[in-house]
């Protein structure tokens, strides 16, 4: 039986000029989301939206769904004059850049003050179907450990108010602010995260589940376990081929040794900080070895359960790649040594190109 998956994909609207947000969120959703097989909606920041795909059973469906529906943004933003780009974190922040008008986001905006100017980021979310919630916190579970090498590998927001933050992934810096972030706790079964979840609500801008800011949850509204830990990505190909990764680890549910109290977090910080240009906590080996190290155990972990269903060879490209030229993060650190227009470039080159597309015979 196949273990059905769904992508959200948050994107941002840039200035080419200036490579700075451009409050044009609404007018993207209101002028995409009709015929869109998929939802087109609102995100935080006006600037940005959200591209929510159908269910999907196969990494074809992904990539068609995907691709489709960025074709359609990157004509959009050409018709407009800006860019749409996927990155964790836009290059520049416009001068009067908004918290989108609906209630929701303006009393997420009241509980979080100052930080609310700052949570301009950009994800992308992996849900994979689920026989029950048990089912769901078990995946949970096994997914902890492999956190900090899925942050590592879809790393791709280096630059912050037009700067170099010598960070792979600064949108994960921005996240560890939020009342909850990273890990999630272990739990026995569902009921004892409702339990979790019902301690926490009302803590700070824990408002409801839907504010939770773990790493993976429990999605509210599917019958899905959601994993938040990726960046958005450049390119189409390399969110296909996360998404794969993500749905082979709830699958196989790799058990490795649980590491030491606050390992997981220090973890992230240094996904985070790295990306695969260093070392990176192996849970294979529980030890800190070289990035592809980590990459060959996560290999092992899932190549059973990418083998049954036919992703293999597509993940092991993605792999491949990601070691040899490194990741989002790397390319928009090269194409920046060139200036803004190299990196306006890469943007809109990257939307719709999908390199791990499969040859034709």
């Amino acid at each position: 039986m196949t273990t059905t998956f769904g992508i959200e994909e948050e994107f941002v609207v840039l200035d080419p000029a200036t490579l700075a947000t451009a409050d044009l969120g609404d007018v993207a959703v209101r002028e995409l989301a009709a015929g869109e097989e998929g939802t087109v909606t609102p995100e935080f920041f006006a600037s940005q939206i959200e591209y929510a795909s159908p269910v999907l059973g196969t990494l074809d469906d992904a990539a068609e769904a995907l691709g489709r529906f960025r074709r359609r943004l990157g004509d959009w933003a050409a018709d407009h004059g800006v860019l749409a780009v996927g990155s964790g974190t836009p290059f520049r922040i416009g001068a009067h850049a908004e918290v989108h008008a609906a209630d929701r986001y303006a009393r997420i905006a009241a509980d979080i003050g100052a930080l609310a100017p700052d949570h301009q980021i950009n994800g992308l979310h992996v849900h994979v179907g689920i026989a029950d919630r048990d089912t769901g916190v078990h995946a949970s579970n096994a997914l902890r450990a492999w956190l900090p090498v899925l942050l590592a590998l879809s790393s791709n927001s280096p630059y912050w108010h037009g700067r170099d933050t010598a960070f792979a992934s600064w949108r994960a810096v921005h996240s560890r602010r939020w009342t909850t972030y990273g890990i999630p706790p272990v739990f026995a079964d569902a009921a004892d995260y409702d339990r979790g979840i019902a301690a926490l609500t009302g803590l700070g801008a824990t408002s409801d589940a839907g504010t939770l800011n773990w790493n993976v949850r429990l999605s509210q509204r599917h019958p899905t376990v959601e994993v938040r830990v990726c960046d958005a990505q450049l390119d189409p190909g390399s969110a296909v081929a996360l998404a794969a990764i993500v749905r082979a680890l709830v699958v196989a549910g790799p058990v490795v040794a649980e590491p030491a109290p606050g390992y997981g977090d220090a973890a992230l910080w240094h996904a985070a900080r790295h990306g695969l240009s260093a070392d990176l906590a192996d849970p294979g080996t529980a030890t800190i070895a070289p990035a592809r190290h980590a990459v060959r155990s996560l290999h092992a972990a899932i190549a059973p359960a990418l083998r049954a269903a036919g992703d293999l060879r597509r993940v092991e490209r993605f792999l491949s790649d990601a070691l040899r030229a490194g990741t989002g993060a790397t390319r928009q650190w090269r194409a920046g040594r060139h200036g803004p227009p190299a990196l306006g470039a890469l943007y809109r080159e990257s939307l719709t190109r999908d390199a791990l597309a499969p040859t034709p015979h």
